[in-house]
């Protein structure tokens, strides 16, 4: 036999069943909600990287060109730097060679320089 209490938890039991089907419903719909917002996010995020990725290209290629400019540039000071080098220690090495480095004092090459 039915108890009074197993009676009464069996008639509000469709509605409990009710609710809880309502409460699933609402859940599906913000698990579809969130769905739609991981796609949107996934989308944003794929866009930023594409972007990124194209910034680093372009600094790259600038940083690369500034890389060879530079270097041309170096190489011309080094040039420059080894022809005045090698006219210095020729002047010298004549200099020596015909005893001009004996008879000339160090005012004398100040006064021949200009200061």
């Amino acid at each position: 036999m039915p108890t009074k209490e197993s009676v009464v938890q069996l008639s509000i039991l469709p509605e409990r069943v009710a609710v809880v089907e309502v409460q699933v419903k609402n859940l599906n719909e913000k698990v579809d909600d969130l769905k739609i917002d991981v796609k949107d996010m996934h989308e944003c995020l794929d866009l930023t990287r594409d972007g990124i990725m194209q910034q680093l290209s372009k600094m790259h290629e600038e940083s690369c060109a500034q890389h060879n400019e530079l270097a041309g540039k170096v190489k011309e000071i080094q040039v420059f730097k080894n022809k005045v080098s090698m006219y210095i220690m020729a002047t010298l090495a004549f200099a020596a060679g015909t005893g001009w480095l004996n008879s000339v004092s160090f005012p004398h090459i100040l006064k021949f320089i200009g200061m």
